[in-house]
C-alpha cells in the first residue's frame, strides 16, 4: 500500500511538473528592451564600422533582425504606439508628453501591452524611461505594470538623476510613484539591479519586463573606458562621445542577458531590441554624434534617418536564429506578434500593428502593411505604399540636402534612391495623386494634433 501511495505521490508530482513545462511554453517570457535616439546603422551588424557592440550583435545572429523597420520620429509617439499597438494619434499621444504640462500624455483609457500581459496571468515591471505622461493615471502602474522604476521625463543626468530643460532642475527617479535617491550611481546599473531583483522575483510565472534604457540618448555619459578607447582611435568629436555611449549602452544589454541566463531562462525567453526613433541632431546632443548611414533625416523628421530603426528578436528554438528580413515592418507591430508568440488571444483586434509571425518565419513572404501606412507629427505627413514614400512639408533634421518651396510634396522611390535626395513630385503625378488620397483617408481617421 505505502509502496502504491508513494508512486501516486510521484505520478503527481511528474504531472505537475509536465503542466508548469506546458505553461512556460505556452506563456514565454518576454522582454522588451527599447533604446534612445539610436541612429539607423548605429550597431556593428546593421553595417557601422566604427563601433564595438559585441553583445547586441550576438543577440541579432541567435535571432531574426529587421532592415526595414519604423517608428515614430521622438520619444513619446513612439513609446505609445510599442505599448498600444496603435499609431500615435490613435494611441493619445502624437507628439513629445510635456514636462511643463502635465495634462499632455497618453490617455489613460487606452490599453497597453502590460495590461494583455497582466491579464494573461505575467508579472509586469517597467524600468527604465517612462515619457508618457505626468498624471497618476498616466503613471506606469496605472497602466498594467506591477513594478515601475525609472524617470518619467524624456531624459535625466545618469549620475544625480536630474531632469534638466528649460526652468530650474528637477530630481526624477521614481520606485512605483514614490521619489527615490540614488545620488552618484550610474542610472543603467540601477537599472540592471532592479531587472535582476523582479526576473529572480518572477521566476516561477511567466514575466514581461518593458526595458527601456536611456542610452545613447544625452547626456552623452559613456563609461571612461570606453571614451579613452574610441578616442585612440582617432574618432572625431561628437562621434567619439556617442561611440562611447553606445558601447556602454552595449555593455549593459550584455549584462542584463547575463542575467537570464544565470536565472536559466534564456530558451524560454522572447527578447527584443528596438530603438525608439532615429539619432538627435539637437544641441543637447552635440549636434549629432550618430550615423544612419546613407539615409537623410534625424530624430524629429519623417525622412528614413529619423524613423528607420534597428529592430532584433530573438527566441532560442523558436525564432529563425542568424537570419534577416527586409520586409517593411513598424514598431506597432510587436503587439500582436507577442500575442500570438505567448498564446494570449486579442480581445481587441483594431489595431494599426500587424502580426509579424509569417515574415519572422518566411523570408519570402510580404509585408503586413500591403495597404501601406501613414504617419503625422506637428506639420509633417507620411505617406507610405511599397517603394514610393511621399512627405508633406518635410524637415531635415540632418541638413543632408536643401529642401524649396517646391518641395512641399516630396516624392521618393525608395528601391532606387534610399537616401531621399531626388524628389519625383513633378515626373510621377498620377503617384502623388494616389499616396495624397492613401494620406487624406487616413487623415480623416486620425486626426493630427501638433503637439
Amino acid at each position: 500500500m505505502r509502496s502504491l501511495k508513494y508512486l501516486k505521490c510521484f505520478v503527481l508530482i511528474c504531472l505537475l511538473m509536465f503542466s508548469f513545462s506546458i505553461i512556460a511554453q505556452q506563456h514565454p517570457n518576454v522582454i522588451v528592451i527599447y533604446s534612445d535616439d539610436q541612429g539607423a546603422i548605429d550597431l556593428n551588424c546593421y553595417g557601422s564600422k566604427d563601433l564595438e557592440t559585441p553583445n547586441i550583435d550576438q543577440l541579432a545572429r541567435s535571432g531574426t533582425m529587421f532592415t526595414n523597420f519604423y517608428a515614430s520620429p521622438v520619444c513619446s509617439p513612439s513609446r505609445a504606439s510599442l505599448l498600444t499597438g496603435l499609431n500615435p494619434q490613435r494611441a493619445g499621444l502624437p507628439g513629445n508628453a510635456s514636462e511643463l504640462n502635465d495634462a499632455v500624455g497618453m490617455p489613460s483609457d487606452r490599453f497597453t501591452m502590460a495590461e494583455m500581459f497582466k491579464n494573461a496571468g505575467y508579472a509586469t515591471a517597467h524600468i527604465g524611461k517612462w515619457h508618457l505622461g505626468y498624471k497618476p493615471e498616466m503613471a506606469p502602474n496605472a497602466q498594467g505594470f506591477d513594478l515601475s522604476f525609472g524617470h518619467m521625463a524624456g531624459c535625466i543626468d545618469n549620475y544625480s538623476h536630474f531632469f534638466y530643460w528649460n526652468g530650474p532642475n528637477k530630481h526624477d527617479l521614481y520606485r512605483n510613484g514614490k521619489e527615490v535617491y540614488y545620488p552618484g550611481q550610474f542610472f543603467p546599473d540601477l537599472m540592471l539591479k532592479e531587472s535582476s531583483q523582479f526576473m529572480t522575483a518572477s521566476k516561477k510565472k511567466p514575466f514581461f519586463m518593458y526595458f527601456a534604457i536611456n542610452l545613447p540618448h544625452y547626456p552623452y555619459q559613456g563609461d571612461p573606458k570606453w571614451l579613452e578607447y574610441y578616442n585612440k582611435k582617432g574618432l572625431a568629436y561628437p562621434r567619439n562621445l556617442f561611440a562611447a555611449f553606445m558601447s556602454t549602452l552595449d555593455d549593459k544589454i550584455g549584462q542584463l542577458l547575463k542575467q537570464v541566463a544565470d536565472l536559466g531562462l534564456t530558451k524560454n525567453t522572447i527578447i527584443i531590441f528596438q530603438s525608439d526613433n532615429g539619432y538627435s541632431t539637437e544641441e543637447r546632443a552635440h549636434f549629432g554624434g550618430g550615423n544612419a548611414g546613407n539615409l537623410r533625416g534625424a530624430k524629429a523628421s519623417l525622412f528614413e534617418g529619423g524613423i528607420k530603426v534597428p529592430a532584433i528578436i530573438s527566441w532560442p528554438g523558436k525564432v529563425p536564429a542568424g537570419q534577416v528580413r527586409d520586409q517593411f515592418a513598424v514598431n506597432t507591430d510587436w503587439f500582436p506578434t507577442l500575442a500570438a508568440y505567448c498564446n494570449i488571444k486579442l480581445d481587441r483586434m483594431d489595431l494599426d500593428g500587424k502580426s509579424l509571425l509569417n515574415v519572422i518565419n518566411n523570408a519570402t513572404a510580404p509585408t503586413a502593411h500591403d495597404q501601406g501606412y501613414c504617419w503625422a507629427f506637428k506639420k509633417m505627413w507620411v505617406a507610405r505604399k511599397g517603394k514610393w514614400k511621399l512627405l508633406g512639408n518635410p524637415v531635415d533634421t540632418s541638413n543632408k540636402g536643401v529642401l524649396s518651396e517646391a518641395d512641399t510634396l516630396f516624392l521618393v522611390d525608395l528601391d532606387a534612391d534610399p537616401g531621399e535626395s531626388t524628389n519625383l513630385a513633378v515626373k510621377y503625378p498620377d503617384v502623388v495623386d494616389a499616396l495624397k488620397k492613401q494620406y487624406k483617408d487616413w487623415e480623416k481617421m486620425n486626426p493630427k494634433n501638433n503637439n
